[in-house]
């Protein structure tokens, strides 16, 4: 469905630091550098696959990253203690909380889920789904 998503950083290093912690336990991504003539970026696809990517990126326009009010990037997770993995590892990645891992039933059976702010304030959200039948 995506073909991929980004958010901005003011502290690429710090982002990609960051953004390792919380993705490895859920054995979703490997960081790949994609030099592409833009703004200095990082970016993590899933092994063996070559969409979707996240990248993170310093802004094209060179002005100050800023994270967008009401936005988010959810991670799935395959199992809930990946979700307590990702999230602590986070915190210790410099990430602050958002929201810690637990049950969420009001979105769907067997949902469980964390939310973090990355370093520049972007909410992040780690997810396992139980039941994939969503509600409507």
């Amino acid at each position: 469905m995506f073909s991929h998503i980004t958010v901005g950083t003011n502290d690429l290093d710090q982002a990609a630091a960051f953004y390792d912690a919380v993705l490895i336990p859920l054995g979703l991504c490997r960081r790949v550098v994609t030099p592409d003539g833009g703004p200095p970026s990082a970016c993590w696809i899933k092994p063996d696959s070559v969409l979707p990517r996240f990248y993170v990126y310093c802004p094209f326009d060179r002005n100050d990253a800023a994270a967008g009010n009401g936005s988010m990037v959810a991670f799935s997770a395959p199992h809930a203690e990946a979700v307590n993995e990702a999230y602590a590892a986070g915190l210790n990645a410099g990430g602050a909380d958002a929201g810690a891992p637990g049950p969420r039933p009001h979105y769907g059976d067997g949902y469980y889920g964390a939310y973090l702010h990355d370093p520049d304030g972007n909410k992040v959200h780690i997810v396992h789904r139980g039941d994939l039948h969503l509600p409507v």
